[in-house]
């Protein structure tokens, strides 16, 4: 059936096939599974289905799928496709075999990590070179940001807890276990490089005063109005200009450290580009500037060695004249982006869903191996 755009709502255009529309303003869910945990609007969902143009009985890899809302729509817009939906948080994992019992044959329910896919996958053979798209949506749920004894929330007090695997692997230091071993050095590089947070040496020093002559930080409490005692003198606001806390990019740094996000997203982009077949597409939704960037990397073929290129994407010496063929052979890319640039949410998007406010877009389909 061919895709075609429809506006409702007084809510720009939204994806819809015949018999199927969603617009995000007005999104809910009615199955009774739902009614036991209601699902979040999916960010950029139309986009996102546009990119994809689904058809019957392909096969898509959801590697992030959360409270299940981008596969929810994928299954309600096209017959009998198949879907391995892949989370490493026990939550979310029951939440897929809820939708599997929904829908019979068509939703794989996958426990684990981005490295742990390989393994998952060959138990129900899939093999390489076989898959027609895969979803990566990036970031911590907003189910896990909502549930304070998950410890992800600076406005809601809870454990500081923030492991995105909950209690299946017991060994996993918690982000207040990191706090209470982190030497002062390593932490002040945590809070910059995977918090991008300016006050990063200021703020390690108060957390590891206070481990020496108060106490081991344990609540999400205990670390916000620590953080903001540091920063008391400055005002945050985000993207949409509103008040946001001072210890965001504090929690977002040691969120990332905890779960080993970076490294785990740049094995899942090499997993997803060697189980799509040629022809298949990837999409990502990204939400900060790190993750972008591995995606980004990626797509351009900026990786050598199964590693991230730590130098730019662009010519390192301006100065210097570099034969078209040697360039080519180092950022040699087996994408082709869907997109000329990067997509963001609309403005209703993020008036509706505040949420979805950092989101970026990026959309490829593999033209080759490496």
């Amino acid at each position: 059936m061919a895709m075609v755009l429809k506006r409702i709502c007084n809510f720009k255009y939204i994806y819809s096939q015949p018999s199927f529309v969603v617009c995000t303003k007005c999104y809910s869910q009615k199955t009774d599974s739902v009614k036991e945990s209601p699902l979040h609007v999916p960010v950029m969902i139309n986009e996102v289905m546009k990119c994809f143009e689904p058809k019957s009985r392909e096969v898509f890899i959801d590697m992030t799928f959360g409270a299940g809302g981008h596969s929810k729509v994928m299954l309600e817009s096209v017959p009998d496709i198949k879907l391995l939906v892949l989370d490493r948080d026990p939550i979310a994992y029951s939440i897929a075999k809820k939708l599997a019992a929904e829908y019979p044959g068509q939703v794989v329910p996958l426990l684990g990590r981005f490295s742990e896919l390989p393994e998952l996958l060959r138990y129900h053979g899939i093999k390489k070179n076989s898959v027609d798209g895969v979803l990566l949506d990036c970031g911590c749920s907003s189910m896990q940001f909502d549930e304070a004894e998950r410890g992800f929330s600076v406005s809601k007090n809870g454990p500081l807890d923030m492991r995105m695997d909950g209690n299946r692997f017991p060994d996993q230091p918690t982000a207040a276990d990191v706090l209470m071993h982190v030497d002062e050095e390593d932490l002040v590089r945590i809070l910059k490089v995977y918090g991008e947070e300016k006050k990063a040496k200021k703020i390690a020093r108060a957390i590891v005063e206070t481990k020496y002559t108060f106490k081991k930080l344990e609540t999400t409490a205990e670390l916000g109005d620590l953080v903001a005692t540091v920063c008391s003198n400055e005002q945050r606001l985000d993207k949409l200009q509103r008040h946001a806390h001072s210890a965001t990019k504090t929690f977002q740094a040691l969120r990332i450290f905890v779960n080993n996000e970076i490294n785990e997203l740049n094995y899942g982009m090499i997993v997803a580009q060697n189980y799509l077949k040629i022809g298949g597409k990837i999409v990502t939704l990204t939400f900060h500037s790190l993750e972008d960037r591995i995606v980004k990397r990626h797509l351009k073929g900026n990786v050598i060695d199964n590693a991230i290129n730590p130098l730019p994407l662009q010519y390192t010496d301006s100065s210097l004249w570099y034969d078209k063929e040697d360039v080519d052979s180092l950022l040699h890319s087996n994408w082709k982006p869907i997109h000329k640039h990067v997509l963001t949410p609309s403005a209703e998007e993020v008036q509706t869903n505040p949420r979805s406010r950092s989101a970026k877009l990026r959309a490829a389909i593999k033209v080759g191996d490496t």
